[in-house]
């Protein structure tokens, strides 16, 4: 059987691994039957999840791997040392070619140094960038970068740019998407300096349609597609996404059943609500994948549950299917 897709899991990454991600992977294979995913990881407790289910055989493989990176570990050593972890056997299917993608909710430290150390970054890129999508009022907005690079440099934002607008036009289907700076005003010579001198290279740049700056009350309605920033800036823009998204879900279930009115106008706007508040869930569009690299690696939340790991393994058929990672080594040649 021929599948578009195989995507190496790493079942042993996360929070809630291997349960949740055993579970996601099948939830996956039923959703998409056209994705085969190979689940990486201590195969006794791997088969023992496998049990609970029915699920097609050519759809799931199980690939042991006798070790795990835990979240405190230090990244190089832990990705050098630790061959026969689940990450790096799953990255290494990658970069044999014996999987498309990778996924994994692990250590986002050891994503980052084995996505370069093992996958290889794609010829030409200078620094792979973390590109999650923000829920917005309008749709998303994609936020490169959020982790992979806190010392950027103006030329490494300038591709974040580039492979962003790459990314954003195939999978979401949008011609020239817009692309913006984040910044703490809108006029040209406001920033900091790694702002301001990489304003100007993205005013030139003709690959990409900038619009200048971005302020960060600005983007929850998203009015810009591409937000580009470095990573400390984005990561703290979307710890604190998340951030208000819980708080805020939290203050309506607890007005919400503060009295016998507010319990009966709850049940009156419940499906209102829901729509509301799934519209701003961070967790909706699956994972980042770590871009620039010369295979797709995904890093999913590290507490994500099955619901998260199925999207995120399905993310990974857009970005086969439309050649992503082609598409960006094209646009460093050219």
């Amino acid at each position: 059987m021929n599948h578009k897709v195989v995507v190496a899991l790493d079942a042993m990454g996360g929070d809630y691994a291997p349960v949740e991600t055993v579970r996601g992977a099948v939830e996956a294979v039923a959703e998409h039957p056209e994705i085969k995913v190979i689940l990486v990881g201590k195969e006794d407790a791997i088969r023992e999840e496998l049990e609970r289910y029915t699920y097609s055989q050519d759809n799931i493989e199980v690939k042991n791997a006798t070790e795990i990176i835990e979240m405190g570990e230090v990244p190089t050593k832990a990705v050098r040392e630790k061959k026969d972890s689940s990450l790096v056997v799953a990255m290494n299917l990658v970069r044999n070619d014996d999987a498309d993608a990778v996924v994994s909710a692990g250590s986002t430290g050891a994503i980052l140094v084995g996505g370069q150390l093992v996958v290889g970054r794609i010829k030409g890129i200078k620094r792979p960038a973390l590109a999650p999508f923000l829920p917005t009022k309008k749709g998303f907005s994609l936020l490169i970068d959020c982790g992979a690079n806190v010392d950027a440099r103006p030329e490494h934002l300038l591709q974040f740019a580039q492979m962003g607008s790459v990314y954003f036009e195939n999978v979401m289907g949008k011609k020239n998407p817009t692309v913006g700076i984040v910044n703490i005003g809108t006029e040209e010579e406001k920033g900091n300096q790694l702002v301001k001198e990489t304003y100007p290279l993205l005013k030139e740049c003709r690959d990409i349609h900038f619009i200048g700056s971005v302020e960060a009350r600005e983007i929850a309605s998203g009015g810009c597609d591409i937000l580009v920033c470095e990573a400390f800036v984005g990561n703290v823009i979307l710890k604190f996404f998340e951030g208000v998204a819980l708080t805020f879900l939290g203050c309506i279930k607890e007005g919400l059943l503060s009295s016998l009115r507010t319990k009966i106008g709850a049940v009156l706007i419940k499906p209102a609500l829901k729509g509301l508040l799934k519209t701003f869930d961070v967790s909706s569009q699956g994972g980042a994948p770590l871009l620039g690299l010369k295979g797709l690696v995904v890093k999913a939340h590290g507490n994500s549950k099955s619901s998260e790991i199925r999207t995120a393994i399905a993310q990974c058929i857009a970005f086969k299917e439309n050649s992503i990672n082609e598409k960006i080594a094209k646009m460093v040649r050219e």
